[in-house]
């Protein structure tokens, strides 16, 4: 009798699909060889980590899972807090506090466990972010192991063989320098520990690069190839006991990024710009702060005291700023926000309890960088230009790996030009073990990867503009069935 298949997703945070090459990657491309590319594969918005992975292991949009972004204020808490999802401790304690609900949604974990199975999570992203994968698995008895740190590890007793196997967890290497270490312990203890002695029926093996080396050198800078190219390798490893052993084991294999990434060309200050227009912004909510910026590469705002004329004022002088894309605020209806001139939160999925009162992304265009890779954005942090960022809306952020491969994926060396995104892995997944998926998710089963024919269903497409002023934002997404993507967003004057 064989055995229930199992399946292996291995995800390269921050990869650009375009960087894939038979040069670059040659494994990769080895498994595009073996199996079914996801030409048209997409991630959510925003196009950040901590929504990304969650909208992975939920199969579901921010709106309906709740992590809106890497970084967010709790307006449950009085007073409000800022909520800095990259800490694992913190992650675990807004679990236990609201009763289980740090997930709007049931995530992967969950789900596998109620139907007796196992999902196992090695990477060697941030402690937040491993706990996202699978933050109920020290509940459940599933093995989470972190590359680097400590507290995202579970059950101990795995760790601790895992260690007296391979040596001790290494450290964190400063951000400036691209991760080796971390991906090869990871790697070892999959192939010589989880799957021989523990053997989950799903397992998500997560490299951390190349993101961070993208964000501190630039996506297509010397270091950042050469971490593609090592991350690269270990998955060669894992390709190669795949051919020995995995494939006839029934392992399906499945290579995902979270998001792409663009370049920054323009430094701006939110903080500076807001409070020329009259506001007293903040990065915390504190005393005389009337309005939050929350940090990161996506616009976040979040005002001390809401009201329309306010949020109106608000949006009103972002718009006039050269550096400001696509806004959106609480609906009016399903296209327009209830500030003139942005759009509906709803559109882009992002309508949650947790959701800033103004979501907005940097205005992006598609200029060359100085390694010739497309797009390029205004940005706000203290880095220097020309390097990686993501968060928003250019088609080359939402841009995201995916490849399938294995038995059950009949088409070898096939491409799909069909809308697809990450919110579609967990329902493919969970359709393979025979496992119900939840009302809850919006992705969709990607039937034309499990199928000899893969291109014969057809999407469909819509439009949407906003206007105030000379600002004009347009907004495009795709739909197939009942699944939507967002396929990119942008300011028009």
């Amino acid at each position: 009798m064989l055995e229930s298949p199992r399946i292996l997703v291995v995800s390269f945070d921050g990869l650009r699909p375009d960087l894939i090459s038979r040069e670059l990657t040659p494994n990769l491309w080895r498994l595009k060889a073996a199996g079914l590319t996801l030409a048209n594969h997409r991630t959510v918005y925003p196009s950040e980590t901590r929504s990304a992975f969650p909208s992975f292991v939920t199969g579901a949009t921010p709106d309906r899972h709740g992590m809106v972004g890497n970084k967010y204020v709790d307006r449950t808490t009085l007073p409000p807090r800022y909520i800095d999802t990259s800490d694992a401790v913190l992650l675990r304690e807004l679990d236990v506090a609201s009763g289980g609900l740090l997930f709007s949604a049931p995530s992967l974990g969950e789900l596998l466990a109620k139907s007796g199975r196992s999902l196992g999570v090695l990477s060697t992203n941030t402690p937040g972010t491993t706990r996202l994968f699978h933050h109920k698995a020290e509940d459940l008895g599933h093995v989470r192991l972190s590359g680097h740190f400590r507290e995202a590890c579970t059950p101990s007793e795995v760790l601790a063989d895992i260690e007296a196997q391979l040596g001790p967890l290494p450290p964190a290497p400063p951000k400036i320098e691209p991760d080796r270490a971390g991906q090869d312990w990871i790697t070892s203890a999959f192939l010589d520990y989880v799957w021989p002695r523990c053997r989950p029926d799903v397992t998500i093996l997560s490299f951390g690069e190349p993101d961070v080396t993208s964000h501190f050198h630039g996506t297509g800078a010397d270091q950042t190839r050469s971490i593609i190219a090592y991350c690269d390798r270990q998955f060669g490893r894992v390709l190669d006991w795949w051919d020995a052993e995995g494939r006839a084991a029934g392992v399906q294999l499945f290579a995902l990024s979270d998001h792409g990434h663009i370049t920054g060309h323009t430094r701006i200050s939110v903080v500076c710009s807001l409070r020329a227009a009259g506001f007293s912004p903040g990065t915390a909510p504190g005393p005389g702060v009337d309005v939050v910026v929350v940090p990161g590469q996506v616009g976040a705002l979040y005002l001390d005291e809401m009201d329309e004329a306010t949020l109106a004022r608000l949006v009103a002088s972002l718009t006039a700023e050269p550096w400001c894309g696509p806004i959106f605020t609480r609906a009016r209806d399903e296209v327009n926000g209830i500030a003139p001139g942005s759009f509906s939160k709803r559109l882009v999925f992002a309508d949650h309890i947790r959701a800033p009162d103004v979501a907005f992304s940097f205005r992006t265009d598609d200029s060359d960088d100085a390694f010739g890779l497309e797009g390029g954005t205004f940005y706000d942090n203290d880095r220097r230009a020309g390097l990686g960022l993501h968060g928003g809306l250019h088609p080359k952020e939402l841009a995201a790996v995916g490849i399938l491969a294995g038995t059950a994926v009949p088409c070898s060396g096939a491409t799909s030009s069909l809308p697809s995104g990450i919110c579609d892995i967990a329902p493919t997944i969970l359709h393979l073990l025979g496992v119900s998926a939840t009302p809850t998710m919006s992705g969709r089963v990607l039937h034309e990867a499990l199928a000899l024919a893969p291109n014969l269903i057809y999407p469909r497409e819509e439009v949407f503009e906003a206007r105030l002023g000379d600002y004009r934002q347009i907004l495009r997404r795709e739909h197939v069935g009942g699944a939507s993507y967002i396929a990119g967003g942008w300011i028009e004057c």
